[in-house]
């Protein structure tokens, strides 16, 4: 692929790819095009199952998009504890929960007003 603009769908297909495959799970994708204000145009939200899984499920996403799309993330955080990772590629944003901390967060209450697509692991 040339360096043209990743396209949003490539990079939001390549991102589940990467969850799915680590066995991301609760795979939830928030359409924020129309909420005015917003610091990108999605979210893509999963659970992890431990700090391992978690981090299993960034590197694996960082892997795909970037053989895939030759593209990386703009910034990620959260990696050293392992209990909400975040990866932003400026127009998707990621982010990666251990089961009780995004509980505790309720990013869907937060962002209700999104449309929320849930993605069905094979």
């Amino acid at each position: 692929m040339t360096k043209e603009k990743v396209n949003n769908d490539q990079l939001i297909a390549m991102i589940i790819k990467g969850i799915e495959d680590v066995k991301g799970e609760d795979i939830q994708l928030f359409d924020l095009r129309e909420i005015e204000n917003t610091v990108t145009d999605y979210f893509i939200i999963c659970t992890g199952n431990s700090n391992t899984q978690a981090n299993a499920i960034s590197q694996s996403v960082q892997k795909i998009v970037s053989k895939e799309l030759s593209d990386k993330p703009w910034h990620v955080e959260g990696e050293a504890n392992a209990e909400w990772i975040l990866m932003d590629y400026v127009n998707v944003v990621v982010h990666i929960f251990q089961k009780q901390i995004r509980e505790f967060y309720d990013i869907e209450g937060l962002w209700g007003d999104a449309v929320i697509t849930n993605i069905s692991s094979n």
